[in-house]
């Protein structure tokens, strides 16, 4: 996987991926939870809905909205593992890391940080 410099850099040059955006309802969110809230939030999804090595809804399990995390998902091509092992070659059928998890994390993190600015 990139840094996070180099992977925000990259999702920035596609039409598809920058499209995604935190709506007020999100950011106000954001706020009111707090940036640690939010890093716990992303750790459970990411841990529950990616990590494993067989995800039975891959594809569909993330939705487009209800959660800043979600959108961020979306937004860093960390919303299913289709998508991730297009754009970070991270293997389908293997479950992630530790190190990856935390990876994943810290991009959906600072794309919301980046949104929140």
């Amino acid at each position: 996987m990139a840094t996070v410099d180099e992977a925000l850099y990259r999702l920035s040059r596609s039409k598809f991926r920058s499209s995604f955006h935190l709506s007020e309802k999100d950011r106000e969110y954001v706020l009111d939870k707090g940036t640690d809230k939010i890093k716990e939030h992303a750790h459970d999804i990411i841990e529950k809905r990616l990590a494993p090595s067989s995800i039975p809804n891959d594809g569909k399990q993330t939705p487009t909205r209800g959660h800043p995390v979600f959108i961020a998902q979306h937004a860093c091509a960390l919303c299913c593992r289709g998508c991730m092992s297009k754009w970070y070659k991270v293997k389908k059928g293997v479950a992630l890391t530790p190190a990856q998890i935390e990876k994943c994390v810290n991009l959906l993190m600072a794309w919301i940080e980046k949104e929140m600015k």
